[in-house]
């Protein structure tokens, strides 16, 4: 979801062709001889070569189990490249140094330089530091590389898993009394004691289809996981999942250019319909001993145990228990000694559920929060071991997140928008349920607000932007939101963003009829003139999984609109039913067994709209351009409506949903037997002999997530059925598209210049 040449078919004419030929070469050109730091015109060098835009960094912070200090990293005058961990206390901001680099030097024979901290981590009492550093990927994220303890007091600096493959560790973490660490190795739980580097190894049978303490490649795609266990409260056991996909069918990548001949890359990967990896809890004690495994009913295989934590003590765990069709959340409370699974409390929906992160003891407890829309809206609960719900957040209103508790004061802090759907705020209400919600973020603020709240909420570290303006971070006082000071201004960064020539965003509402109005914005060129018309291109997501109609700071991907938009396009995107904005329940699963069906035909009706209802839009030249799902969403607004759409730009997309995975694909269609239709109706290659506009689609040959296989499935269908387009693919580049020298460049001068030529930008004098 690269010298610069086009792998094409014979779309193109010869003059078309000759004017993208030329725009892609000198794209990069525009920046020679020009001030950057004064020039309000933006090009493509600008924006994804030079650091111009970049914002300024910040942590990762941590704050202390005591709720008023805080520490984070930042760069160390001893060494350039490296940093210290920086302590701070919030009410005075007092700065101490705790770790500074030189303390990270690691003992010989190793190279006599700090560590690079990638990540860390404190021990619960504080006395000592877990570095995560010299990482590699693994599919989409670093989770792989080395550990190195460090206490502070002697001093002594150690390497976790020494006599282990080097940068062979994931997910390191302290025993809660600090003395212990545990790690997963070659998918096995390993714990090592830190005085002695006594290693255990605590699970025996990892192999590369047995996962102990990690995912397979769809656990952690679809439900977010990757550290695969957790210490129990007293740190006398470990919980764990283990993931067996040894009847997963293997979707083979092919690598053809790191060596002489092709290297296969085997993935188990389960598409709709298909067997899944069998999913399992098990207890282990943590200085060794036999796995006691959790009794979850049901078959292994067709069940997903999304969610898994210690219930606020060490002798039960609490699942959460998902059907196949992900319509049905049991939360289980497991015995550990036992291994007896019960369930206290259902969570169904006609559509699907959502897993729940937002689960925090109260009560002693003995209850805990939960997040459902069984009311109709995204709401707060809480939830007592007998399966009792209280609701916390009455009203009209979806809560996003919990961004913190303060039960001693018996306060709820959420994240939400009661008013616009397309901003975040901070809102708190009685834990108890009575009264309104009441805003924390700043009224005189419009826009987007995000927050690291401390302990007990008393603090937070805020971060604040909007569209037209990149973020900032204070530190706010709780409840009363003042300002103590500030931790990133950004004024560079400000200043150059505010030197561009631009126009500020417009954000609308456009009634697609029924009574459904979609949110929107849009980027106009600088020097509009409303008498003449313009190209308008369309950015589009349009699946359950995000929206792209954010009151927000988009950095690089706003850049590129906003140069577009100085080349003489408006540039606009609207948010269709079924992506998960703040509007209800309704709103959002109405996209239930019909994705690419109903989005696509509200994001044509809202363009139909906006060509009706804005004069100044040239209805012969209308673009689309997405990426994932986006991409998919473009293919099906060029193929289904042919007569909208001129050109369209698709990146790394589905074009048949029968090859995505099937954790996602089912949780919003069901399973292929139940819903042949709506699988074969949603899937942009069904439509594809309809395409008569402008067409380049644009894939990794190495993506992981959403497969080359839909590329060239594609291609066969569009030449089956003699069609024009363009096409271009990235030798083992990922679904970001982002891996080797060049290719981000390349990619974005690839898109400017199919969209210049095929789309002239500019505007034209109004017909009368």
């Amino acid at each position: 979801m690269k010298r610069r040449e086009f792998v094409r078919t014979v779309g193109w004419s010869a003059a078309a062709l000759a004017a993208a030929v030329l725009l892609f070469l000198a794209f990069p050109l525009f920046s020679l001889g020009q001030n950057q730091a004064t020039d309000p015109i933006l090009n493509l060098d600008r924006i994804y070569n030079s650091r111009e835009f970049a914002a300024q960094r910040f942590g990762p912070a941590r704050w202390l189990k005591d709720g008023a200090t805080y520490t984070t990293l930042e760069e160390s005058k001893g060494a350039a490249g490296v940093r210290d961990i920086v302590i701070y206390a919030a009410e005075t901001g007092k700065r101490d140094i705790l770790v500074s680099a030189a303390r990270l030097i690691p003992p010989p024979p190793a190279e006599a330089k700090p560590l690079v901290i990638e990540n860390y981590e404190w021990s619960a009492d504080g006395k000592r530091l877990l570095v995560f550093t010299n990482s590699r990927r693994v599919w989409r994220q670093n989770t792989r590389g080395d550990y190195w303890v460090l206490d502070p007091a002697s001093g002594k600096l150690s390497k976790l898993g020494a006599a282990l493959d080097p940068a062979g560790l994931r997910f390191a973490k302290f025993s809660p009394d600090g003395s212990r660490v545990a790690y997963v190795f070659k998918n096995d739980i390993y714990a090592e004691d830190i005085a002695s580097g006594r290693i255990l190894r605590l699970t025996f049978d990892g192999a590369d289809t047995m996962i102990n303490g990690t995912f397979d490649w769809v656990y952690e795609e679809e439900f977010g996981l990757r550290d695969g266990f957790r210490w129990s409260p007293d740190g006398r056991s470990i919980a764990f999942w283990q993931i067996d996909s040894s009847r997963v069918r293997i979707f083979n990548l092919i690598n053809t250019t790191d060596s002489l001949y092709p290297k296969l890359v085997p993935i188990p990967y389960p598409k709709p319909g298909d067997i899944n990896s069998a999913c399992r809890v098990g207890v282990v004690n943590a200085f060794g001993g036999p796995v006691r495994w959790i009794r979850v009913p049901g078959d292994e295989r067709n069940h997903y145990i999304a969610r898994m934590e210690w219930a606020d003590n060490s002798n039960e765990i609490i699942l959460q228990h998902l059907n196949r069709l992900q319509n049905t959340n049991e939360v289980m409370l497991g015995d550990v000694l036992t291994g007896e699974a019960r369930t206290i409390f259902t969570d169904r929906d006609e559509a699907w559920v959502d897993v729940v992160d937002d689960l925090f003891w109260i009560e002693k407890g003995g209850r805990f929060t939960w997040v459902s829309e069984r009311d109709g809206w995204r709401h707060v609960y809480s939830v007592s071991r007998r399966g009792e719900a209280r609701l916390i957040t009455p009203g009209d209103y979806d809560v996003l997140d919990v961004a913190g508790l303060d039960e001693k004061g018996g306060w709820l802090y959420f994240m939400g928008s009661l008013d616009n759907p397309v901003q975040r705020y901070l809102y708190r209400t009685k834990l108890d349920g009575k009264g309104r919600p009441e805003r924390l973020s700043p009224k005189d603020k419009p826009g987007t607000h995000g927050y690291q709240m401390s302990p007990a909420a008393l603090w937070a570290i805020h971060t604040y932007s909007t569209f037209d303006a990149p973020p900032v971070i204070d530190l706010v006082k709780m409840p009363a939101h003042s300002s103590v000071r500030p931790l990133v201004e950004n004024k560079d960064l400000i200043t150059k963003v505010g030197a561009l020539k631009r126009a500020p965003v417009e954000f609308f509402r456009v009634d697609i009829g029924g009574g459904v109005l979609l949110d929107g914005w849009c980027l106009k060129p600088p020097d509009f003139d409303p008498q003449k018309k313009y190209p308008l291109l369309f950015q589009v997501y349009g699946e359950p999984a995000a929206t792209t109609v954010n009151d927000r700071w988009g950095g690089n991907g706003t850049l590129w609109h906003l140069m577009l938009a100085q080349k003489g396009y408006i540039v606009a995107s609207v948010d269709n039913r079924g992506t998960p904005q703040p509007r209800g329940r309704a709103w959002r699963k109405i996209i239930y067994r019909q994705i690419g069906i109903l989005a696509s035909q509200d994001q044509a009706a809202a363009a139909r709209a906006l060509i009706q209802k804005w004069p100044f839009v040239d209805a012969d030249r209308i673009g689309i351009w997405g990426w994932s799902g986006g991409g998919s969403m473009t293919l099906n607004m060029m193929f289904r409506f042919p007569e909208i759409y001129k050109t369209g730009l698709a990146v790394a997309f589905v074009a048949n949903q029968r090859y995505y995975d099937s954790i996602y694909q089912e949780r919003y269609m069901g399973l292929p037997r139940t819903n042949a239709d709506g699988y074969k109706n949603g899937s942009p290659i069904t439509y594809a002999n309809q395409l008569k506009g402008n067409l380049l689609i644009v894939h990794g040959t190495g993506d992981d997530n959403v497969h080359y296989q839909n590329f060239e499935a594609l291609v066969n269908e569009l030449v089956a059925n003699g069609k024009t387009f363009t096409m271009m693919a990235y030798p083992n580049r990922t679904h970001g598209i982002s891996e080797g020298r060049g290719t981000t460049m390349h990619l974005y001068n690839l898109l400017t210049s199919f969209l210049t030529a095929n789309l002239p930008p500019g505007p034209k004098p109004a017909v009368k």
